[in-house]
């Protein structure tokens, strides 16, 4: 008999919506789960920044909504001195390789991989949509493709990343999860007619 371990046994935040969200209309909403997250701080223009970068395969973003995508890595800037890497490498080496970059100068490296999830919301209407309760101007002029943003949906904190021109990654944290889901759904069914 396989053991079992604690991957195995993982459940997604949102597991009990996944036939829900695969059926909504007004365009497509689905989570994609289990994503490696590594919170960076480190001082910008340090030594230890510039390791950093180069231990991801990118410069670190510089300037508020910049992300910078090397391989499986993209880093989302959160702040002057923060930044959020997302991944669909194996959060231990990752984490390791990042504090080695480190190298005991001042700032952090922390896998934050169960703090969030991720809901992925495409379509012609994906923008409309977000638009319903999300303050941040995303019109193509402010927002576009690479960009990133910490922002509100509803009453909600996430984190909103446009990934491709009709698509949007947004990062509830795990226990707003369910609320978010189901106000993305609730929202995209005014545009049922125009899915795609």
């Amino acid at each position: 008999m396989a053991e079992t371990g604690p991957v195995e046994l993982r459940r997604s935040p949102l597991a009990h919506l996944e036939d829900r969200m695969r059926g909504a209309r007004g365009g497509s909403l689905r989570e994609l789960p289990f994503l490696t997250m590594v919170s960076v701080r480190v001082a910008p223009g340090s030594a230890a920044f510039d390791r950093i970068g180069a231990a991801l395969g990118t410069g670190l973003p510089e300037r508020v909504a910049d992300t910078a995508r090397a391989g499986a890595h993209t880093a989302l800037w959160l702040g002057p001195d923060e930044w959020l890497v997302v991944s669909s490498a194996d959060p231990g080496p990752l984490v390791a390789d990042l504090v080695e970059a480190l190298a005991g100068d001042s700032g952090t490296v922390v896998d934050v991989s169960a703090n969030r999830t991720t809901l992925e919301l495409s379509g012609a209407a994906a923008r409309q949509v977000l638009e319903k309760g999300c303050p941040a101007d995303l019109h193509p002029r402010s927002f576009g493709p690479g960009d990133a943003v910490t922002t509100t949906l509803g009453p909600v904190p996430v984190l909103l990343w446009q990934s491709g021109p009709s698509t949007y990654l947004i990062l509830p944290r795990a226990s707003f999860a369910d609320y978010v889901a189901r106000w993305l759904l609730d929202a995209m069914t005014e545009f049922a007619s125009r899915a795609g």
